[in-house]
């Protein structure tokens, strides 16, 4: 059981919690290998030097629409702490 917060505090919390998310999603594509592009037309460097920013806004996409999950146990846990039950 999450405690109860400030609805302030709950909104710093979830938004703490959505980046932990994006940050692993962002890290979790990057091991997919989606963005290694082969043949002529391709972006070449400027495409390699950009596909972190890629990955960072596909993954914020992906937790603006529900993502995994993730955000939702990352917030319940940084409640707990926050009131010292954890």
């Amino acid at each position: 059981m999450v405690p109860p917060l400030s609805p302030a505090r709950a909104a710093q919390l979830m938004k703490k919690a959505h980046g932990l998310e994006t940050s692993f999603l962002s890290e979790m594509l990057s091991y997919t290998g989606l963005d290694a592009q082969q043949g002529d037309f391709t972006g070449g460097v400027g495409e390699d030097q950009f596909a972190s920013f890629l990955r960072e806004a596909q993954a914020k996409a992906m937790v603006d629409h529900g993502g995994i999950g993730l955000s939702q146990s990352i917030f319940n846990a940084l409640a707990r702490r926050d009131h010292g039950t954890d």
